[in-house]
């Protein structure tokens, strides 16, 4: 036996019990190995607490070895795994914006970042990650896994039923992955998990309205939005001595309204005006106009002069033609 088959026993023993669902003793392994500084064995090792269910811990162990190889992507997948685990969804994303800047043509990175942005801040760069996922490695199931996941969150169902059906066509065991305790396929666990939770949300709510595909449904927020607040502001003027009374109804009609359009984009407050924030400033400012609209007609109730209304026509038709402008280029 080497040196090498020696260093490398502690390690091929932990992943066997960490496979084995015995993460304690996977631990001690890797800890009282010959090499716990290794790269290799603290990714594995931070694999075995998300596993147990430690992301603390895994956070920690993640950090290190991303310290010592920054550019490796494994110990960066572990890291944003424990940040999601830990609703520390912001660092996450940032993390899985690092994986794809070092890994733009490895289909791991791709996947694996697309199905942690899932999770984390789903969007536009999740879609285009996890088709990349799927065009460098046609043949892996856990890219058109992680495919079904994003598309369901963006409720692009038809794509993410066609996406799941080819995963199980290339691994009918896809079916029963949330039920592997191990660590070897820890992602395929998360990403079957993170579907199944998705599933289950939409068959508990199937009366809900139809959901938009975010790009559109965005648009046609801003546009109907301000629509809204134009002609409530016009109601609101037009009603002399009782505007004041017409414009706490009327805000609040054009505010439900809003709302329940609002419902209909997928992750508007948490997933899709953060992205926005970073890509597109504009239409984050468009969409904020639109949602303040009710609140400038009710300014008017307290104050009783014309400038709220005023001041509402003006940011709403501002946002209007922020997103005319786009739509006729």
């Amino acid at each position: 036996m080497t040196g090498d088959d020696d260093a490398d026993g502690p390690f091929h023993r932990a992943q066997l019990l960490a496979e084995l669902g015995r993460h304690d003793e996977a631990v001690e392994e890797l800890t009282s190995g010959p090499a716990p500084g290794d790269v290799a064995v603290l990714t594995l090792l931070a694999r075995v607490h998300l596993a147990a269910g430690r992301p603390a811990e895994a956070l920690a162990v993640a950090d290190s070895a991303s310290a010592a190889a920054p550019d490796a992507v494994a110990p960066l997948v572990a890291r944003a795994f424990a940040l999601t685990d830990l609703e520390r969804y912001a660092e996450a994303a940032v993390t899985a914006d690092r994986i794809l800047a070092v890994g733009p043509a490895d289909p791991y990175a791709q996947r694996a970042a697309a199905g942690i942005l899932a999770e984390a801040r789903n969007g536009q760069p999740a879609l285009h990650a996890a088709w990349r996922g799927v065009e460098l490695a046609l043949d892996e199931p856990q890219a058109h896994l992680v495919l079904a996941l994003v598309a369901a969150r963006l409720h692009l169902f038809d794509l993410a039923e066609r996406a799941y059906r080819e995963a199980l066509r290339l691994d009918p065991g896809l079916a029963e992955a949330g039920r592997d305790p191990g660590v070897i396929r820890l992602e395929r666990r998360r990403w079957a998990e993170a579907l199944e939770r998705v599933s289950e949300l939409d068959t508990v709510e199937p009366t809900r309205a139809a959901a938009l595909p975010v790009e559109e449904g965005v648009r046609r927020l801003v546009l109907a939005g301000g629509a809204w607040t134009v002609v409530g502001s016009l109601l609101v003027a037009l009603a002399g001595g009782l505007s004041r009374v017409a414009a706490v109804l009327v805000a609040g009609a054009v505010g439900l309204a809003l709302w329940r359009f609002a419902a209909r984009v997928p992750g508007l407050r948490r997933e899709v005006l953060p992205e926005l924030r970073r890509t597109d400033r504009p239409m984050v400012l468009a969409v904020q106009a639109v949602l303040a609209g009710p609140l400038l007609i009710l300014l008017h109730a307290l104050v009783g002069t014309p400038w709220p209304l005023v001041a509402a026509i003006a940011v709403v038709t501002a946002a209007g033609l922020t997103v005319l402008t786009r739509m006729f280029r």
